[in-house]
């Protein structure tokens, strides 16, 4: 085989061009979800959030989880791991791949930012849509700022933590009532 000097010169080009096309690929859903489940090694619960860059809410979310009210509560009883979806635009490359999957697999909605909690082996323990009434739909609670909304979340938490006390609930529910004033 002969080997031209124009595919020694192009070569490295591809290779280096291939290279870049891997590191810049977000990691998929199903490693995210495996290294969270690893990190919960069977003592906490995964905490799954679905956002965009877009989003506001999400941001809310962040806040409101790494508030130095909040964070040590979380990080006490949940993995928190972040699943990138529904991007826009040149933007589109942010996605998780396989993360419209996991979303649908949660039971997630079109509406973000989506969570829910999982036991340490990945197993949906409760999502953040809100059982309907009088025979409606549930809604997606996003980032809970209404009442009712803050009610689903805390109901989330006891669902997920049935142990978890009334001075550790304490903190998240300040926070996220006193955005309403």
């Amino acid at each position: 085989m002969r080997i031209s000097r124009r595919s020694i010169v192009i070569l490295p080009g591809v290779l280096l061009a291939a290279a870049l096309a891997c590191a810049q690929q977000p990691p998929s859903a199903s490693s995210i979800l495996d290294e969270a489940k690893a990190r919960a090694a069977g003592h906490r619960d995964i905490f799954l959030i679905f956002h965009a860059s877009w989003c506001g809410w999400c941001k809310q979310l962040d806040k409101f989880i790494g508030s130095p009210e909040v964070e040590p509560v979380i990080r006490k009883y949940f993995v928190t791991a972040y699943i990138t979806v529904q991007e826009e635009g040149d933007k589109k490359s942010l996605d998780t791949p396989g993360g419209d999957e996991l979303l649908a697999r949660v039971g997630g909605p079109s509406g973000l930012p989506f969570f829910a909690f999982l036991d340490p082996q990945g197993a949906p323990i409760v999502n953040s849509i809100r059982p309907g009434q009088g025979g409606k739909p549930g809604a997606n609670i996003g980032h809970p700022v209404e009442p009712y909304e803050v009610d689903w979340f805390l109901t989330m938490l006891h669902k997920a933590v049935p142990g978890i006390t009334p001075q550790e609930i304490a903190p998240l529910e300040t926070w996220l009532r006193a955005q309403k004033k």
